[in-house]
């Protein structure tokens, strides 16, 4: 392992709220306009900073296609009025996207490459569908049933988890409802203040009786997601979607979302140059296989890797994102690696709060960030599994 040349510091962290995909807040945003309005705000909280010093952007992104393709990370820093040197570069690590886009701008800076650094993601659900808009498979996916799992729905990974780490309907949906009082609890206390891009979303519609446009806006600064009205009696109506005789339920799985994040790493030099206060600083990340067929255990292999790359336990850690793709992998990565569950995702996960995908990875690292302020913790961590059987984890630090 090469020697680490320079710490690599948070000054800025901040994500749009996430909306419901299909017919919610940004169903005809763009996902490159909700990364502007990310990487803007971002930019605004640190004033001092000459964007001319900006060497380069990452940027993740699940599906870098259509309105999110065309290596969305240049297109964003453009749009954003950035100066023509600042480069920029979209990754694919699909739901870990936006955190390996961290890990991959700390990194620079550590390795002593660059001094400022944009990391980010993007994702729009509503635009552009899951598995793309043309998706095809290798055909030697089927040829040997040890790679079938490459091709599963991530539906079909959480019964085969729920399954083997014997995760019951009745745990599960007890999760689900835990991730909604939490999030609205979170969002009624002010805690996603901080944090909050607020977005301004533009309708037009055709008015008929006059021949043009109606256009009319609204600033947009909460979550869409969570649902007061969610109960263990209605969550338990809810029938699988994945397998006939499953428990995974769309209530106990992560919403499809839209929504983006971004955050700008400096070195210790630029926070001289700058006069910048650090939030955080960039620990460790590991990223770690699994059989894609229970992709959702992913965390179990990452977390252990990231935290001894820290030379941290998981008793250091006192704030713990973990991203909830389904209550089912939830659990099992909670009761095998010994998390304690008061410090995960104490303001709610994604099955209230949505989960846009390449985003996700920048949006709960902002909610790290600005958590370990807030509580004043010293370490946190942000972990997801990842489809086709990865998993990731991160760890900041609070400066």
């Amino acid at each position: 392992m090469s020697k680490q040349v320079q710490d690599a510091y948070i000054v800025a962290a901040t994500r749009t709220p996430i909306g419901r995909s299909g017919r919610g807040y940004f169903k005809n945003t763009r996902p490159d306009d909700l990364l502007v309005t990310a990487v803007r705000h971002a930019l605004s909280q640190v004033p001092t900073l000459d964007p001319k010093a900006i060497e380069d952007a990452v940027v993740g992104c699940s599906f870098p296609e259509a309105e999110q393709g065309m290596n969305v990370a240049r297109v964003a820093m453009l749009l954003a009025g950035l100066p023509d040197t600042v480069g920029g570069v979209t990754v694919n690590r699909f739901c870990a996207s936006g955190l390996t886009a961290l890990q991959m701008a700390a990194d620079r800076i550590r390795v002593g490459e660059a001094d400022v650094m944009i990391a980010g993601g993007t994702e729009s659900m509503s635009l552009v569908p899951m598995g793309g808009n043309k998706p095809s498979f290798n055909p030697e996916i089927f040829a040997k049933d040890g790679n079938v799992g490459i091709a599963y729905g991530m539906g079909l990974t959480a019964e085969k988890v729920a399954q083997q780490w014997k995760v019951s309907r009745e745990a599960q949906d007890a999760f689900a409802l835990q991730s909604h009082q939490r999030a609205l609890a979170a969002i009624q206390a002010g805690a996603f203040t901080d944090e909050m891009t607020p977005v301004q979303v533009v309708s037009r519609v055709p008015n008929l009786a006059t021949g043009g446009v109606d256009i009319s806006a609204r600033t947009v600064n909460i979550d869409e997601g969570p649902r007061p009205d969610t109960s263990l009696e209605g969550l338990a109506k809810l029938k699988p979607v994945f397998a006939a005789k499953g428990s995974v339920t769309a209530g106990n799985s992560s919403q499809t979302s839209d929504g983006a994040g971004a955050l700008i790493v400096c070195s210790e030099q630029a926070l001289k140059t700058f006069n910048l206060k650090p939030l955080a600083r960039f620990v460790s990340f590991a990223a770690r296989g699994v059989p894609p067929d229970i992709m959702g255990i992913g965390p179990i292999e990452a977390i252990p890797v990231a935290l001894k790359a820290a030379g941290l336990t998981l008793d250091d850690i006192g704030w713990i994102e973990l991203n909830e793709a389904f209550a089912a992998q939830s659990l099992a990565v909670i009761e095998t690696c010994k998390l304690d569950p008061a410090k995960v995702n104490p303001m709610g996960g994604a099955i209230a709060l949505g989960h846009p995908l390449g985003a996700t990875g920048a949006i709960r690292s902002a909610t790290v960030v600005h958590a370990l302020q807030r509580h004043k913790l010293k370490y946190g961590m942000v972990t997801m599994c990842v489809g086709m059987g990865q998993g990731a984890a991160g760890i900041l630090e609070r400066v």
